[in-house]
């Protein structure tokens, strides 16, 4: 199934167009015509089955023949995650972790944090691409960067965890995980948090854990997080 994108449709939609941009690909790229049948989703868990009613590259026209509904996971997985100095890298974790199936994304800025800016436009095209390519029915949320002191006083629902590589008391993270349970999971930048950070987060009811026995690379650690909460709980 080819699935396209339409962030303005639901359930009571009968007929819309696609923009400029998107109809060009529809009809020059991909040679659609009238009375084909496109599948579209809204980013919210719904799937619609569409059929071409004006096959124009400027303005592509659908009618709304049916559509289903995806319920949401009973749980919401947040990873706030350090940007790393090559843009390359978080990207590539930002592809991996909508088609694995995260919920909402922070981009923190940390005490050893090598890049502090991001292009916040750029990465909600890759989570759209991604969220298309692996057919996946809920855009991820995408939050503007944020301090990592700001973000560690923010009240997050559900459990509250921080990875780091520190050689102190940690628990595994599949120890801690709860099914159907909200999780906010914290990964830092390439040389890893602060000890100040780590601290602070642990006075404010995070629980520190580890991903495994070897030391991950920033986008690693994400997306290995991000797998073993979404296989923890879709194996119970």
């Amino acid at each position: 199934m080819q699935l396209f994108y339409n962030p303005t449709i639901d359930e009571t939609t009968e007929t819309f167009s696609f923009d400029k941009e998107e109809s060009k690909h529809i009809i020059k790229v991909l040679r659609k015509k009238d009375s084909d049948i496109l599948f579209v989703t809204n980013g919210f868990g719904l799937l619609f089955k569409t059929e071409i009613t004006l096959a124009s590259d400027n303005k592509c026209t659908v009618q709304i023949l049916s559509f289903e509904k995806v319920e949401p996971s009973k749980y919401q997985l947040h990873l706030a995650v350090a940007p790393t100095k090559m843009n390359d890298r978080y990207e590539w974790f930002l592809e991996k972790a909508t088609e694995i199936g995260i919920n909402e994304i922070t981009p923190i800025i940390c005490d050893r944090s090598e890049r502090k800016v991001i292009n916040k436009e750029r990465f909600e095209k890759i989570l759209l691409t991604a969220m298309k390519q692996s057919n996946v029915l809920f855009l991820p949320k995408l939050n503007d960067a944020i301090s990592f002191k700001e973000f560690i006083k923010r009240k997050n629902d559900g459990l509250n965890l921080i990875a780091h590589c520190e050689e102190t008391d940690k628990k595994t993270l599949k120890s801690v995980l709860k099914t159907n349970e909200n999780v906010t999971l914290l990964i830092g930048p390439e040389g890893d948090f602060s000890e100040k950070e780590i601290a602070l987060a642990v006075e404010n009811n995070f629980i520190a854990v580890s991903l495994g026995n070897t030391r991950l690379r920033t986008e690693t650690a994400a997306v290995v997080a991000c797998h073993s909460v979404v296989f923890f709980n879709e194996s119970i």
